[in-house]
């Protein structure tokens, strides 16, 4: 689940994820931080659900995906288009 909250020059984008599925740590990756794994890793939130804020530009389209352990790869159901493999944002 994606959660946004529109800001004077950035879009906040939260990803959000149950607690347990996937099992074990994961990250959000993707053009914003270079696709380097453990920069936004998601934390445990009061309602059960793990998740991490992303601060975006505005009116930008990036490119992203969860890494899971393992070196498990997935696309967020609730992303705006698909480009290849990764899932895309519109901000």
């Amino acid at each position: 689940m994606l959660e946004r909250t529109a800001r004077k020059d950035r879009t906040e984008v939260t990803f959000v994820l149950p607690a347990d599925t996937p099992p074990g740590p994961v990250s959000v990756v993707g053009d914003f931080d270079d696709w380097q794994p453990g920069v936004h890793t998601l934390t445990p939130r009061k309602d059960g659900n793990r998740a991490v804020t992303v601060a975006l530009p505005a009116e930008s389209a990036p490119s992203f995906r969860h890494l899971a352990a393992g070196d498990y790869w997935f696309d967020d159901e609730s992303a705006d288009a698909r480009d290849g493999v990764n899932s895309r944002l519109h901000t």
